[in-house]
């Protein structure tokens, strides 16, 4: 029969509790939950996590050493969403009992990464071809921003998307537009066609007049320098609106 020793058992019954990175006893029961969410998003992916814990997942890198479900759930019902969490402005963000700039970072390069991933499949690519990862990319990028912004999508002769530029930021129902400015560097990067975009932080979509205005002005100047303006988007919150589509242009 093996004998055991006094020295076999510490690895075993006495084996002392792990550290978090060397710090401070991290609590079995924060372990465990966290073991066992990693496992569950690895196993299933996105659709197998609820937001607040798709958000708990973010908030180990920054909390490593804290039960984060209660900061994950009181953002959740701050903000309403994942998405909206990610896309909260740093000072509103820091309203919120538990946020430090340690968390508003992680959260930001989580946000930083989803929008250059969404762009990422469709710059350097035709429009038509990649319509859908378009409108992906456009709603990532401001339907759940709190002020209008105003992007134009620059296309070359094959309607290949050359560059994604904001053009001006304004308030929360209105943005500055330039089509002087607009042109000018269209010219400059040798594009040959348009497609603007810009949110609406209500979340409804339908244009405004001023939106109307504004859009017939810029494909004025267009097709004064051989300049096409091919669509204006505006983006809500959960769908978007094609002036195109809409026969507004």
């Amino acid at each position: 029969m093996a004998r055991h020793g006094f020295s076999d058992l510490q690895g075993t019954l006495f084996e002392p509790p792990r550290r978090d990175a060397g710090g401070p006893v991290l609590p079995s029961y924060i372990r465990d939950h966290r073991q066992r969410l990693r496992a569950r998003f690895t196993e299933g992916g996105a659709e197998a996590v609820p937001d607040y814990e798709m958000l708990e997942l973010v908030l180990f890198r920054a909390i490593p050493r804290r039960d984060v479900k209660p900061l994950a759930r009181l953002l959740i019902d701050t903000f309403g969403d994942f998405a909206r969490v990610l896309s909260a402005p740093r000072a509103r963000l820091l309203e919120v009992a538990g946020m430090g700039e340690a968390v508003i970072c992680e959260l930001k390069i989580v946000e930083a990464a989803a929008q250059r991933l969404a762009r990422g499949r469709v710059l350097n690519r035709p429009v038509v071809s990649s319509w859908d990862a378009l409108l992906e990319y456009c709603h990532a990028a401001l339907s759940h921003k709190d002020i209008e912004e105003f992007r134009v999508l620059f296309l070359d002769r094959k309607n290949v998307l050359i560059a994604d530029e904001a053009q001006g930021r304004g308030t929360v129902d209105h943005v500055p537009v330039y089509p002087r400015e607009i042109m000018k560097r269209a010219l400059e990067i040798n594009a040959s066609a348009l497609i603007l975009v810009h949110n609406h932080p209500s979340g409804d979509p339908s244009p405004s007049q001023a939106d109307i205005a504004m859009t017939d002005e810029i494909a004025r100047a267009g097709e004064a320098l051989g300049v096409t303006l091919h669509d204006h988007l505006v983006i809500g919150k959960s769908r978007e609106l094609s002036f195109r589509a809409e026969g507004l242009i």
